[in-house]
């Protein structure tokens, strides 16, 4: 019996083990859901930033690169969208990344976010204003 107990205990270790996040995980480039962009997240730090390296329309009715034109910021509104950094000041904490920010270009709006890897190819994006329990979730897929 207590060598059963002991198995047991050995294997629920070594199955915390492979489910347990490194901080440096979510590391790489995220497929949005409706296909229209590419997030590549980074490090700077200790901290954990993503920018848009693909977008599905990177240029307007001209022919010209768009531009963040929704910002609330109007010395940013001739920034081009694709390079824009959209996800801001992640700290890694206890499974998650939690404390940043994530911009939505299409709206101009900043809300509140953290991460949490679903598995190694799904990374779950909550976007929230105050608490989390108001937001919205996205699932964002890996790209090799």
């Amino acid at each position: 019996m207590v060598r059963r107990s002991a198995f047991l205990v050995v294997l629920w270790l070594f199955a915390l083990q492979a489910f347990a996040q490194t901080k440096d995980d979510v590391l790489g480039k995220w497929l949005n859901p409706t296909g229209e962009g590419q997030i590549e997240i980074y490090k700077k730090g200790d901290k954990y930033f993503g920018k848009l390296v693909w977008i599905k329309d990177p240029t307007d009715e001209n022919g010209k690169p768009k531009k963040d034109e929704k910002n609330p910021n109007e010395s940013l509104r001739s920034k081009p969208i694709l390079g824009l950094e959209i996800l801001k000041n992640f700290v890694f904490d206890d499974g998650k990344w939690v404390d940043g920010s994530i911009y939505d270009p299409k709206s101009g709006k900043t809300y509140s976010c953290k991460l949490t890897l679903k598995d190694d190819k799904q990374l779950s994006i909550r976007g929230f204003i105050g608490v989390s329990l108001i937001g919205r979730t996205e699932v964002w897929k890996r790209i090799k």
